[in-house]
């Protein structure tokens, strides 16, 4: 069994990795905008076509984002109450 500040500290480890993945994941975000806004520019025409696998993926990429926030969040209310 861990002590009060082992505990804190293995938690603040790992709310240090919630906030490298969430990171992660928010560039991967950008990465797939900017993706979608290079082939939209490299097609002149009035409805590019874009891969639907896109937008699938920065969906998944958004649900990850909101799952990683909501962990960090019940983590950090449970360090609180420690």
């Amino acid at each position: 069994m861990y002590s009060l500040g082992e505990l804190h500290a293995q938690l603040g480890a790992f709310r240090a990795k919630l906030a490298e993945a969430t990171g992660h994941t928010n560039r991967a975000v950008e990465l797939l905008d900017e993706a979608r806004e290079t082939i939209v520019t490299a097609f002149e025409q009035a409805e590019p076509w874009l891969p639907p696998q896109l937008a699938l993926a920065e969906d998944r990429l958004r649900q990850d984002a909101g799952r990683l926030a909501a962990a960090d969040e019940l983590v950090s209310g449970y360090q609180a109450s420690l």
